[in-house]
């Protein structure tokens, strides 16, 4: 997700006419179309929950206006009266409600032109810094303004053998032997997951969509800079730092000792692959 990459708001109704299933399918007027394209990620927001609605509150993070998950826009398709159905992919939902209000302010950058009747869109265009902030939120159940103000709360990964084995280690002279133990963060791989979603970056494959219920939201996290090549501790950033990609693939980018493959040069691989008769 780059910083000019435009994300979006799409408001959840505790009652709607729609058929919606959230995190799978979004119902939504034509009039937003422009606001909405495949590949998008999206925020779910909440309003305020209304008097008369208060047998849904057990069905909500929250009963002020709220965001409640992330995900991935996957393609759009016209329904039989001329609206937009969003296909969903990716879908996270928090475990705890980010309140729309973020202390004194908002979390979304409302317009001069629209602060009187802003909220009243189900569908609102977001930068990615506004994304990335909630995500931030969300993922550290605690309010935080920028991604670079993350504290890492270290700790050591436990019953992960697999991505112990991932890690690309630089060899020394043959009589040397190295054993290390890295320290990672599991709040930014967290939050990796939430930015990006769980869907390999180099291949496409999402464990939920293949698996199922079951294997929804697994994946691995890979560091674009290997962390035996850190020379001690470094700030990561989970926008840039880290990204999603399947066992497999990682298996393949760290299976030289002396080198790993990027990202780019794993998805070259595979389209040349492909291309082979």
């Amino acid at each position: 997700m780059t910083d000019k990459e435009i994300c979006v708001v799409l408001t959840e109704n505790d009652v709607s006419q729609w058929d919606d299933e959230t995190g799978k399918l979004y119902h939504f007027p034509k009039q937003y179309q422009k606001s909405v394209s495949p590949g998008m990620r999206f925020v779910y927001y909440k309003g305020k929950l209304k008097s008369e609605n208060k047998q849904y509150s057990s069905q909500r993070l929250s009963d002020a206006p709220h965001y409640f998950g992330v995900g991935r826009i996957s393609k759009i398709e016209p329904d039989d009266a001329g609206n937009l159905n969003a296909i969903l992919t990716d879908f996270q939902r928090f475990d705890q409600a980010v309140l729309a209000r973020n202390g004194d302010d908002y979390y979304e950058e409302i317009p001069e032109s629209k602060k009187s009747n802003y909220w009243r869109s189900s569908v609102r265009p977001i930068s990615a810094d506004v994304f990335a902030d909630i995500a931030v939120a969300a993922a550290l159940t605690e309010p935080r303004h920028i991604i670079s103000d993350i504290k890492n709360e270290v700790a050591h990964i436990e019953n992960e053998a697999d991505e112990e084995s991932l890690i690309s280690y630089l060899e020394g002279k043959k009589s040397s032997k190295y054993v290390t133990t890295y320290e990672r963060d599991q709040k930014l791989k967290k939050l990796a997951k939430i930015i990006h979603g769980t869907t390999c970056f180099a291949c496409g494959f999402n464990f939920g969509d293949f698996y199922g219920e079951y294997a929804k939201d697994f994946i691995h996290i890979h560091h674009v800079v290997p962390v035996s090549e850190f020379g001690g501790s470094k700030s990561v950033d989970p926008n840039t730092d880290l990204v999603p990609v399947c066992a497999n693939c990682h298996g393949i980018i760290h299976r030289k000792k002396d080198r790993t493959l990027s990202i780019d040069e794993l998805k070259d691989m595979i389209s040349a692959t492909k291309k082979a008769p």
